[in-house]
């Protein structure tokens, strides 16, 4: 049929007649959100680059999580701040430390709410590299059983989802044998699979006290300039027991996210990073933009590129807003 007979319009003249032919549904239960949890009792310290977070003692970690499970947000992701850093990380795997303490404070408090333990070493280690360093670089043997620890730990503290975020070649595999060795054969292993090595990371370096000392990541972060590679790592991530994938950042690599959405038959997760949030709320402190519409509009994207999860800094923003359109 050609025009007037067909017009294109029609079904969006009312908000109900969009909600009708509308193809992607983004909920709050789509959505995780990541918490920096610190040391210390009712702290929250304000993050510069990240207007509306905080590094949040583990009592603070409570309360944030009680606010988001209301709210129907499905997760949270934890990101550890310790009290002292070493050449090994030790504190990213001791089992009293502040990841593990604040797993087991949300998972008595919110016990429904699923709870996902980032593994990486960056965080604690005093060089702010991701495994451990040898000669000027990083030894990607070494660190493994390092991340098999630390998962062990955290899946023993509660944890409902491992994340390992390093990119060492292999740990998925290490990781895999280490839950099952130690008894935790059903906690789901959640690789960053296709982790590219980003411009986008600096306010979450910022918020995580994680920035490298020397050097930078991208001889095992991925060059930004490679999408076959992702499915290449993702294959190997899934043959080693990986249970969900992810791609980092979001926006840059929506068409990874459907590549990779495409080939696997796997749930996809997305992380919609720090700099792509810093952005949106500084333009919208500005005036530049509708940050609410522009939040929304991105995280649509994702999830239409094929995300079956997003983690979010927007997840306790956006919250509320999807819930009310679901009514």
């Amino acid at each position: 049929m050609t025009f007037p007979a067909t017009r294109m319009r029609r079904l969006r003249a009312t908000p109900a007649l969009r909600a009708l032919a509308r193809e992607t549904a983004l909920l709050p239960a789509d959505l995780v959100a990541p918490l920096f949890v610190t040391h210390g009792e009712a702290a929250r310290r304000p993050i510069a680059s990240m207007p509306g977070h905080a590094q949040l003692s583990v009592d603070e970690a409570v309360r944030e999580a009680e606010a988001l499970a209301a709210l129907g947000v499905g997760g949270v992701i934890l990101f550890g701040i310790p009290k002292t850093k070493d050449a090994v990380g030790s504190e990213g795997y001791a089992e009293d430390g502040i990841v593990p303490r604040a797993l087991r404070a949300i998972k008595r408090s919110v016990p429904e709410l699923l709870l996902w333990a980032d593994v990486c070493l960056c965080e604690y280690t005093d060089h702010g590299h991701c495994g451990v360093v040898v000669n000027g670089r990083v030894d990607n043997d070494r660190t493994l059983p390092l991340l098999a620890r630390a998962s062990v730990a955290y899946a023993q503290a509660g944890a409902d989802l491992i994340a390992p975020s390093d990119m060492m070649d292999g740990r998925v595999g290490a990781i895999r044998r280490a839950l099952d060795e130690s008894g935790n054969a059903d906690t789901p292993i959640v690789a960053y699979s296709a982790k590219y090595a980003s411009a986008f990371y600096g306010p979450f370096r910022e918020a995580a006290e994680s920035a490298p000392q020397f050097g930078d990541r991208r001889a095992y972060q991925m060059d930004p300039a490679n999408a076959n590679e992702a499915l290449r790592e993702v294959a190997l991530d899934v043959e080693e027991g990986a249970d969900m994938v992810m791609v980092k950042p979001a926006l840059p690599y929506l068409d990874v996210i459907r590549r990779v959405k495409d080939r696997f038959q796997v749930p996809v997760a997305a992380y919609n990073v720090s700099g792509e949030y810093a952005m949106i709320r500084a333009a919208a402190e500005r005036g530049w933009l509708d940050g609410e519409r522009a939040a929304l509009e991105a995280l649509t994207a994702i999830r239409r590129a094929g995300a079956d999860v997003i983690l979010t800094y927007f997840a306790k923003d956006v919250a509320p807003l999807l819930s009310r359109s679901e009514r």
